[in-house]
């Protein structure tokens, strides 16, 4: 593993946030991690406070308003999303991660759930901005979620500018019209022959995104129990609810990563495998679902969840195309245009855990170390699970690969109103 120097060594040239007539610039970058979007920021860019951080991600991502005309959101909850990075202060955690969760249409800022698709951005964001110094053709880097606790250990490529091998577009991927250039040197220099930066070209592909990128390889430490109690809060496999309106219904309460409540699709007169349009559009599967959400949530020992993101409902359903299992969430109120990644993690884990309601519809291998692959609306997602032997209901290891690309570099501006106290 190639160990990333001190973030010391290579401060970032751009400035913090100033004031750019009477607005405030505040340097950002603005990247894909797997199938979400949104700006990044330096932990020491942003307001202390957690109400004026808030503050300024809702002016920068132009909530609340259902287009986000005036910011960087893009109208819906996946591309309603925000990270934060900082340099670790524990000597087994390299980097430090918050995700904040906005709406389109409300002001509220969720930054009390994981989100691993953003996830797989945050050590080619620590790179870019000079958090990290690559000194291998991989880096490695050991990130703390401080939403959860959840930890995890994070390699993307980082080869040499001009080297043999590279992307076979060094010099244009190392250098640009601006002074940060997008893949260039930790240090902010153009990254001629002999400079690091991350590769983003390559040839892996997920699903949900078009073409392919660079792999992000991600291995999860721990996760069960990252916002409830424990991997199965209620302390069952299965737990049978009854919810205003709705009958008796059969669901697995679990949380490996993401808080999931699992139902088969078809207790709920649904196929599972009806299009995500069809689904935004059925409002009465909708209330059905919302209301076995609250219920599920105090059952979770989450209390009131009606203003919180969390937990996700996932219907399932028997797999289609080859995978182990059909899956359908909801974030948590609009179908996900495929699924989540520590979502896919969790059902993934309860399709491998006898006795939940995903168990009796997949089609999981035998075995200990096993592959699991999730299906969602846009095709697969497969995940590798490592099940102790000693304890059926342990998962010892969970990993995943991911891409993440840096779109844009520079500052977000806001209105000078929002930042507070005011710059002079």
């Amino acid at each position: 593993m190639a160990q990333p120097k001190a973030a010391e060594a290579a401060p970032d040239p751009r400035p913090g946030p100033r004031t750019y007539g009477d607005q405030v610039a505040v340097p950002c970058r603005f990247m894909r991690g797997g199938t979400s979007r949104g700006p990044f920021f330096r932990a020491a860019d942003l307001p202390t406070d957690p109400a004026a951080r808030d503050a300024v991600l809702l002016a920068a991502m132009g909530s609340p308003d259902p287009r986000q005309i005036d910011g960087l959101g893009g109208a819906n909850p996946l591309t309603s999303k925000a990270g934060i990075v900082g340099p670790g202060d524990r000597r087994d955690i390299d980097l430090v991660f918050r995700f904040a969760q906005l709406q389109p249409d409300s002001d509220l800022v969720d930054t009390t759930a994981n989100c691993g698709n953003m996830l797989a951005a945050v050590v080619p964001f620590a790179v870019e901005s000079g958090l990290l110094v690559p000194d291998g053709d991989t880096t490695t880097a050991r990130v703390l979620t401080l939403n959860t606790g959840l930890v995890a250990e994070i390699t993307v490529r980082t080869p040499l500018s001009g080297a043999p091998g590279g992307t076979g577009a060094d010099e244009e991927a190392a250098g640009g019209a601006d002074e940060e250039p997008a893949g260039g040197a930790a240090d902010g220099s153009a990254g001629g022959t002999g400079a690091r930066y991350v590769a983003y070209d390559g040839d892996t592909a997920i699903d949900g995104v078009p073409g392919t990128a660079a792999p992000v390889t991600i291995g999860f430490l721990d996760t069960a129990g990252s916002v409830c109690s424990a991997l199965l809060p209620t302390g069952n496999v299965r737990d049978r609810v009854e919810a205003p309106g709705i009958g008796p219904v059969d669901v697995t309460c679990i949380d490996n990563g993401q808080p999931l409540v699992i139902v088969d699709a078809a207790d709920l007169g649904r196929t599972g495998h009806e299009s995500v349009g069809a689904l935004n559009a059925d409002t009465e599967l909708k209330e059905r679902l919302e209301a076995l959400r609250l219920v599920c949530g105090e059952l979770m020992g989450l209390g009131d969840v009606t203003s919180k993101n969390y937990p996700k409902m996932t219907l399932v359903s028997p797999p289609a195309h080859g995978g182990a299992i059909n899956t359908r969430s909801f974030i948590p109120h609009v179908c996900h245009e495929s699924i989540g990644v520590l979502a896919a993690v969790t059902a993934a884990t309860a399709c491998a855990l006898d006795g939940t309601v995903a168990a009796a519809l997949a089609a999981v291998p035998p075995g200990t170390d096993v592959n699991v692959s999730v299906e969602h609306p846009a095709g697969e997602f497969t995940v590798a699970l490592g099940l102790s032997p000693d304890e059926p209901r342990r998962v010892t290891r969970s990993a995943l690969v991911r891409t993440a690309r840096l779109i844009m570099a520079g500052d977000v501006l806001i209105p000078g109103g929002a930042w507070n106290p005011r710059l002079r």
